[in-house]
């Protein structure tokens, strides 16, 4: 029993597939090539795949029921077997306890595999629920055989089954409600209520009610479906939002005044059955297979269609083999696209889309007739049992040859969307579409068709070519240029050129035929936009000099300027521009792109014609352009052009000049040579604010200095000598213009004062020589300091006299008697302050300090007479090794090493003197220069060390952002302290 889905009988009986259609293959639809091979490298599994289950009930099956993996069976007399699919090694089985002689009569389990009512014949049911090992009795529903329940998909839990319908043997159809909850004190029962909500006929006498199915459409609306021996009935109404717990009492109670809509078939097997098919556990149903005694009815359920929830539908009418009366069907079961048909000894699977039974499985003898087929909607799988034995079918891929179904009826749409991860097959069915399209002159449809499928290229052109239909083949190109891989490019280059030879074609035609002035628009904007499509912009960029060809052989210039414009060949464009005298649009073109090479190009002409819109597009560039490479083009215009051309030219050099600050001498040279010949009142401004000093100045000073003096301009003249620093040539040049120009050059030369005095001189001898003005001569002497009376008396004539500078003299004399007065003020300061020097001298000698004997060294705290020492004014008083310790650290790296020169010359005069043999006058001397060499470097250690306190000093005051531990010894000074 643990391995009663885990393990199979590799026993599977002779199946017989029914030969009802055919495989198509490419030689049916008239394609002779295509780019597939069909190779299998494995023979492929069977659609309908049997099992038999390794399992042999200790009793005979009487019932079976499954769904969501849930399964539930009858066995003997009152014994229920369950078993959850996905743990099958724990089965369940429950006694119901029943000691009359009731057996069960049917089993009915909802759609989640939770509720289980258990009808038996005695007229009675129980309820079983998947979490609870207690069956319980249904005492509303007692006195009723139950034929059929519609399940509530939407509401039904775990816990409740929420409002269900439920079908009798008498065509009574009752509303009720299965609760696990065990109610109140006094009612302790599952069934909540149990109502009649209406009755079925057939010809006036009631009849079972077979199937009963509730589904939920839009807006609230419901279907409900219950069939009997040859009728089905159909009741369609509206719940209320918010009151689907209420029931469907509503739906019958609409269709009380009317009679409810059904279909009926003549023949009467004596019961019937339906079955629907959905993906999902709580999606609608979208088809629909009723089997009675006519045959099968089958189709499609819409939910938007008012009369009926039937649509498409059709009736398949039972084989010849089928006999109603000895081998009647027992059951059915819906899938995808196919129903499976149970009779007593064999199973049929009948294909919905063409009617054609498409596989027959003959199961044997020795297991008995065969009983019912069950089907689980959440696992797709289909059961079938005897008294002895079970089985299960596995539907693999039920969709892998409905493509050619649907081929077969010229439904391609949802041919192809049955082959999407089988590109042989929509190979196959691309081609056969095509041909059809082409076959009933849809010619573009065709193309768009061929295009996809793999067969030879030049077949299919020449099929349109010979059709004469040039909008199809470039229908057909455009697409097959869409599907080609970029490294393809030979085959791009090909249909690009092709299609734009179509495209010119089609344009020629048309602009001769004005009736079709729209249609001509519409093409070109076609053909404009395949032009700039950027998925072949490489190649029309690579092929351009083909396409421009083509286009010149057409005539097409408007198209030629066009594909320039997307080629980016804007030389060319404007080249038409210029051409054609449509100087603006040229610009136009030059100002949107933006390109340098072509402004220096094409700025000769275009500033002849329209100089001041040329300006203002360079001025819009800025520093884009290279003005220097523009110079060429000014000065071509500037000599030979208008004034218009001339003012335009000077405004783009001082926009250049004073906007750009563009420091380039040529330019400077260029606008400086503009203000010389045409704006001479702009030329003294430009050279005063360029600057004073040469490294300034960013034209040529002696092309300046030669350009204004060809054009007279004196004043600017003297301007460029200052900055030249040629002071006595630019007091020359202004004495001949004014001597106040003169005077301001006079008091450049700060630094020389003997040039300074020299240039004054000469513009006195100019005032009394030339203008032989004495009051001039007189402020020349205020006007500079350098300049004395005696220095100009010689330049004046010796019939002057005295009475016109005796005011100068007494003047002159007034002031070296008062810089003799300071002379003797500044010495009689100098005598003072030596004499306080020496008195501080004398007061420093006889200063001195206590120590007293307990006086400790500010360092190291030990007494401080023990070794020699320093006493400072603050009071601070150090060992001089502990100073010297204190001091060193804090020291400059020169002062360091020069403080360790000055220890090893003391270490070296320190030593004793060699050779005791020596003269004693020899000894003298060497011990008095001894003497004296030691005593100076310990003055100079002292003067490192010593010079100020190290606790009161500059040097701790410095040292005040340094560390107290030094970086470097940071890590040790850390470990020792560990």
């Amino acid at each position: 029993m643990a391995s009663i889905l885990d393990e199979y009988e590799n026993s599977q009986s002779t199946r017989h597939s029914a030969q009802g259609h055919t495989r198509l293959s490419g030689s049916n639809i008239g394609i002779t090539h295509s780019g597939f091979v069909n190779v299998r490298l494995e023979e492929e599994k069977p659609i309908f795949n049997k099992q038999r289950i390794d399992f042999s009930p200790p009793e005979k099956i009487n019932h079976f029921a499954v769904c969501n993996s849930q399964l539930c069976m009858s066995l003997g007399k009152d014994t229920l077997l369950r078993i959850d699919l996905g743990k099958p090694d724990q089965p369940n089985q429950i006694e119901l306890g029943r000691k009359d002689e009731s057996r069960v009569h049917k089993l009915f389990l909802d759609p989640t595999g939770s509720h289980l009512v258990i009808c038996l014949s005695t007229n009675e049911c129980l309820y079983l629920n998947r979490n609870t090992q207690k069956v319980r009795g249904l005492s509303r529903w007692k006195g009723h055989i139950i034929e059929s329940v519609g399940w509530n998909k939407l509401l039904g839990t775990e816990a409740n089954t929420g409002p269900i319908l439920v079908g009798t043997s008498q065509g009574l159809i009752f509303e009720a409600e299965i609760s696990t909850s065990e109610g109140s004190l006094f009612n302790t029962n599952p069934d909540q209520y149990f109502r009649q909500v209406h009755a079925l006929e057939e010809d006036g006498s009631p009849v079972p009610v077979c199937c009963l199915e509730i589904e939920r459409g839009m807006e609230s609306k419901y279907f409900i479906i219950a069939t009997t021996r040859k009728r089905l009935f159909q009741f369609v109404g509206k719940v209320p939002e918010g009151s689907e717990q209420q029931g469907f009492s509503c739906i019958f109670s609409q269709n009380q005044e009317l009679l409810p809509s059904f279909q009926e078939f003549p023949v009467n097997m004596g019961y019937s059955e339906i079955a629907l098919y959905s993906s999902k556990l709580r999606s609608s149903p979208k088809t629909f297979a009723w089997m009675m005694g006519n045959g099968v009815l089958y189709g499609q359920l819409d939910y938007v269609r008012l009369d009926s929830l039937l649509s498409d539908v059709q009736v398949w009418e039972y084989t010849s083999d089928i006999d109603l009366t000895f081998n009647k069907p027992i059951s059915i079961a819906l899938t995808q696209f196919h129903f499976l048909l149970l009779l007593p000894d064999r199973v049929k699977a009948v294909c919905t889309l063409n009617g054609q039974v498409v596989y027959e499985d003959v199961f044997p003898e020795k297991f008995g007739p065969l009983k019912r087929m069950v089907k689980d909607p959440i696992g797709s799988l289909v059961w079938i049992y005897t008294e002895r034995a079970v089985f299960r079918y596995h539907i693999q891929r039920e969709s892998r040859d409905v493509w050619q179904m649907y081929m077969s009826m010229n439904k391609f749409d949802l041919a192809k969307e049955y082959c999407r991860d089988r590109p042989e097959c929509m190979d196959i069915v691309l081609a056969k579409e095509a041909e059809h399209c082409f076959q009933n002159k849809r010619y573009l449809e065709s193309a768009k068709c061929y295009a996809l499928t793999q067969n030879y290229f030049e077949e299919i052109a020449l099929k349109f070519i010979e059709a004469k239909q040039e909008e199809a083949l470039k229908e057909f190109l455009l697409k097959k240029l869409n599907s080609l891989k970029p490294s393809e490019k030979t085959q791009i280059a090909l249909l690009v050129t092709w299609l734009v030879e179509l495209y010119l074609n089609r344009l020629g035609l048309l602009e001769t035929d004005y009736s079709k002035a729209i249609l001509f628009q519409e093409t070109r904007e076609e053909f404009r936009h395949f032009l700039s499509s950027f998925k072949h912009k490489e190649c029309l960029f690579n092929n351009r000099s083909t396409i421009y060809d083509l286009l010149a052989s057409h005539g097409n210039v408007d198209d030629t300027v066009y594909f320039a414009v997307i080629m980016q060949d804007y030389e060319r464009v404007i080249s038409h521009h210029c051409q054609h005298d449509d100087y603006g649009a040229a610009l136009e073109v030059l100002s949107k792109h933006c390109d340098e090479k072509l402004f220096y190009k094409f700025s000769p002409v275009l500033m002849q014609n329209i100089p001041k819109k040329v300006v203002d597009a360079w001025i819009q560039m800025g520093k884009k352009l290279d003005a220097k490479k523009l110079i060429p083009a000014l000065v071509n215009y500037s000599q030979i052009g208008s004034t218009q051309q001339i003012n335009e030219t000077i405004r783009y050099m001082e926009f250049c000049v004073y906007e750009l600050t563009v420091k380039e001498e040529a330019i400077h040279n260029y606008l400086l040579s503009l203000y010389a010949k045409y704006k001479p009142d702009s030329l003294l401004w430009y050279l005063e604010q360029a600057g004073t000093h040469s490294s300034d100045i960013h034209y040529d000073l002696k092309y300046a200095l030669r350009l204004c003096a060809e054009h007279g301009h004196r004043q600017a003249c003297v301007l460029v000598y200052k900055i030249m620093e040629l002071y006595e040539e630019a007091v020359d040049l202004a004495l001949e213009v004014d001597v106040d120009l003169a005077k301001s050059c006079a008091d450049l030369p700060e630094d020389d004062e003997e040039l300074r005095k020299k240039l004054w001189l000469k513009i006195a001898r100019h005032v009394v020589q030339e203008e032989k003005d004495v009051k001039k001569a007189m402020n020349c002497l205020s006007s500079c300091n350098l300049l004395k009376i005696e220095d100009i008396l010689p330049f004046f004539p010796d019939f002057v006299t005295i009475d016109h500078f005796k005011e100068a003299i007494c003047s002159s004399l007034e002031e070296y008697n008062k810089h003799i007065e300071e002379l003797k003020q500044e010495m009689e300061e100098a005598t003072e302050s030596a004499k306080r020097i020496r008195e501080d001298i004398q007061e420093m000698r006889n200063k001195y300090g206590v120590v007293e004997s307990q006086e400790k060294c500010a360092s190291c705290d030990f007494p401080l007479l023990n070794r020699p020492f320093y006493l400072f004014l603050c009071g601070h008083m150090f060992h001089y090794d502990c100073l010297f310790q204190e001091v060193s650290p804090h020291l400059s790296n020169y002062k360091q090493a020069k403080l360790e020169e000055l220890q090893k010359k003391l270490a070296v005069a320190s030593q004793p003197t060699k050779g005791r043999h020596r003269l004693k006058e020899d000894k003298a001397v060497n011990l008095g220069k001894s003497q004296l060499s030691r005593e100076q470097i310990k003055l100079d250690i002292d003067d490192i060390v010593a010079g100020e306190c190290v606790y009161c000093g500059d040097l701790i005051i410095k040292s005040i952002d340094k560390p107290f531990i030094d970086p470097q010894k940071y890590e040790e000074e850390k470990s020792s302290w560990l």
